[in-house]
């Protein structure tokens, strides 16, 4: 029996390149998406208009499918850009070709580019554009591709990895310890896609996630955003989103998260999901001297009444 497969994007570095190696040693075969092909390509990754930085950023595609292969799977990659329609298409296209399926997707690539971290009066509208056809357009360009494969097969799970941003205020300005509105206004846009997907497409078997992982300590924080305020040793490791979304699409009883937003540091850490890591923490890797919130809180009224993740939907039992 063939194995199922997983197509996961972003998966050059960070989440999705740990959310591939997974998988993969859950028994997926994985196909990964991202721009980086390989190791010390250059490309613009500043997040403000004041300046460009086209340094290579560490990871790739044929450095994350190298991991995923040693699992004893099949490993694919697949070149593409969230800002690139048909790139998204063909990459769809040639998973579903060659393989015949797709069970899992992992939405978990985004923007990078200027106006992640600029104040609205310095930022083009255009790059505001492109953060909402990134972060919420482009996932649903994959979905509607890849659904008919899960319809016809009788099931499957679409996870977006999201941001607090996106129902959250920053403490401060861009720049200065918070985010800017492109970037909050597009993972707004994609936190309510997934409840309305589960009402319109729940009754095929398959289930939809939202995981919010919080802040977390990936290769492109620790090179890129010291600068605006994140301090990348104060993050939770990219296992800790990857063992709640391999959790979410193996494990029977989660289907009763479908359509929900699921707060992955405390959910990890309740379920015991990475035992050698000590829990979330009540700050957000700001450094020394910024504002200090919790980036992984889901509801800051619960939080405070003291309220856990699995008190509110109810336990697993």
């Amino acid at each position: 029996m063939a194995n199922k497969v997983a197509f996961i994007t972003g998966a050059s570095r960070g989440i999705g390149k740990v959310c591939a190696t997974e998988l993969a040693d859950a028994g997926f075969d994985v196909a990964i998406t991202a721009r980086t092909v390989k190791e010390g390509e250059q490309r613009e990754h500043s997040s403000t208009v004041a300046r460009s930085d086209t340094s290579a950023l560490p990871g790739s595609l044929e450095s994350t499918i190298e991991l995923v292969r040693a699992k004893g799977v099949q490993g694919m990659t697949v070149q593409a850009d969230l800002l690139d329609p048909a790139s998204l298409g063909a990459a769809v296209t040639t998973v579903l070709e060659r393989w015949g399926r797709i069970d899992v997707i992992v939405h978990n690539g985004r923007y990078i580019g200027p106006g992640h971290m600029d104040k609205l009066m310095d930022t083009p509208i255009e790059l505001i554009r492109r953060q909402i056809e990134a972060n919420a357009i482009a996932p649903l360009i994959i979905n509607q591709l890849a659904l008919p494969s899960m319809i016809k097969n009788g099931g499957g799970s679409i996870v977006n990895i999201t941001s607090s941003s996106g129902y959250s205020d920053p403490p401060k300005a861009a720049g200065d310890g918070g985010w800017a509105l492109g970037y909050g206004m597009s993972k707004g846009a994609m936190h309510r896609i997934s409840g309305i997907l589960k009402g319109e497409l729940g009754h095929h078997g398959i289930n939809f996630f939202s995981v919010q992982p919080g802040f977390i300590s990936t290769e492109r924080i620790a090179q890129d955003m010291a600068k605006f305020g994140f301090d990348a040793s104060r993050g939770a490791p990219c296992d800790v989103p990857a063992k709640v979304v391999r959790w979410l699409v193996t494990n029977p009883e989660a289907a009763k998260f479908s359509g929900k937003n699921i707060e992955g540091q405390e959910f990890c850490h309740e379920l015991g999901l990475l035992p050698q890591w000590p829990g979330p923490t009540k700050t957000a890797g700001i450094s020394a001297g910024g504002p200090k919130y919790d980036l992984s809180a889901y509801n800051m009224h619960q939080i405070t009444r003291g309220a856990k993740f699995l008190d509110v939907f109810g336990s697993l039992d």
